[in-house]
């Protein structure tokens, strides 16, 4: 029998975040956690620990994938480095229109959007707890973050459901980052 540690239950924090956010949207700055630390250990150890052992949304998609994948291979492009890098680019285009417009709300020449952009198209009005004192960029910021949180979590249950659990993990933008981190690191060009 396998002694379960502290990092085997990590799939909490990703639902317990999830949650949060729904109850106030400022919640979402938390996530910066989930984007930091995965840079910092490839940066520091030139491995991919964070991804095998401490990433929490691979841990949900792994213990949820157990009663609801069909377990199936990914697509062979799906494998590909061209879709991998592709799609973090993708990404990356989408995270950086998000801190324009936060920009914008800062520059004040744009009004604070209260509303989730899930997969880029699809705006959910949100009830934002007027009762906080924030500047109107901060809750821009955490508006877009936590869109770009749950568009990759709807990706992420979406492949976990048609392929294998951890299907995301194979094109995940944050393990794309990290692995091209840990090569720089390890041809010692960091």
């Amino acid at each position: 029998m396998k002694d379960n540690k502290w990092s085997d239950y990590l799939w909490i924090v990703e639902i317990t975040y999830l949650v949060l956010g729904f109850f106030n949207i400022l919640f979402a700055w938390l996530g910066m956690i989930f984007f930091v630390t995965p840079l910092l250990i490839s940066s520091i150890k030139g491995n991919k620990s964070y991804c095998n052992k401490y990433c929490g949304r691979g841990q949900l998609f792994a213990t949820l994938g157990k009663q609801l994948s069909r377990n199936k291979p990914l697509p062979k492009f799906m494998r590909t480095s061209y879709f991998r890098y592709g799609f973090l680019t993708f990404f990356m285009i989408m995270f950086l229109n998000m801190v324009f417009t936060t920009y914008l709300v800062f520059a004040g020449t744009s009004n604070l959007s209260e509303a989730l952009t899930i997969l880029w198209t699809f705006k959910l009005p949100w009830a934002f707890a007027n009762t906080i004192d924030v500047v109107p960029w901060v809750a821009q910021y955490a508006f877009g973050f936590y869109s770009v949180m749950m568009t990759s979590t709807i990706i992420g249950m979406t492949t976990m459901v048609l392929f294998k659990p951890r299907g995301f993990c194979v094109y995940c933008p944050m393990g794309t980052m990290t692995q091209g981190i840990c090569k720089l690191k390890n041809k010692g060009a960091l």
